[in-house]
């Protein structure tokens, strides 16, 4: 009885922060042509989403206008447009002590079931010069850079990437990486790490390195570990 009692005195772990989830890819729901494949029981969880939510209860957000002081973590990933009240949100957040990781690709590669011009489809190309240009970063693009995967050495795991971009900055607050694949901000008291790709966000890992590089940026952007406030 006193092991029981003993056992349950134990303070409990601290509870693990939300991480919203901003993006135009199929994290969440998936693709699929009806409601049923969608919602369909059998419909294994997404590989990214798996990963996010070691680090927390993951918050599907389908705007940025209502950005409370309650979360602290964001991940944008390859989204649509954002509205000036968005932009105006977002960068209120994040100077209030936000800690973003960004996923930015000029170029997806992924495919989609959707065609062309389908609003469900994720965006293309990603549109985000008003936020970009208030924290100091522009957004670059190699066409004549080879197609297909390969990685690019970072501090942590090697990043796989396919046509990825590349960041340019003057800003002192941002340290440039990576061949300008990663660039990481001090923007007022909060911070943000910008990938120029979202390879890491492929539903499948055949060589089993998105994963870890994904955990590898999320340990960069939240500054702790899978699981840790």
């Amino acid at each position: 009885m006193a092991v029981v009692v003993g056992w349950a005195m134990l303070p409990s772990p601290p509870p693990q922060r939300p991480i919203g989830l901003f993006t135009s890819l199929p994290i969440i729901w998936g693709e699929g042509d009806s409601l049923g494949d969608l919602l369909g029981k059998g419909r294994p969880p997404h590989r990214v989403h798996a990963a996010l939510a070691t680090f927390g209860p993951v918050t599907p957000l389908d705007t940025l206008e209502r950005l409370g002081p309650k979360l602290k973590r964001l991940v944008i990933a390859q989204p649509r447009p954002l509205t000036p009240a968005e932009n105006v949100a977002l960068d209120n957040w994040v100077r209030g002590g936000g800690q973003m990781l960004l996923l930015a690709d000029p170029l997806l590669t992924a495919s989609s079931v959707y065609p062309l011009g389908d609003p469900r489809r994720p965006q293309d190309v990603v549109l985000l010069s008003p936020i970009l240009t208030r924290w100091g970063l522009e957004l670059t693009f190699d066409e004549r850079q080879p197609a297909g995967v390969r990685s690019i050495v970072v501090k942590g795991p090697a990043v796989p990437v396919s046509l990825a971009g590349a960041w340019r900055t003057a800003s002192p607050a941002c340290a440039v990486e990576g061949d300008g694949l990663l660039v990481t901000c001090r923007v007022g008291q909060g911070r943000v790490v910008a990938l120029a790709d979202a390879e890491v966000f492929a539903a499948e890992d055949p060589d089993a390195t998105r994963t870890p590089a994904l955990t590898g940026l999320l340990q960069r952007a939240f500054g702790a570990g899978a699981g840790q406030p």
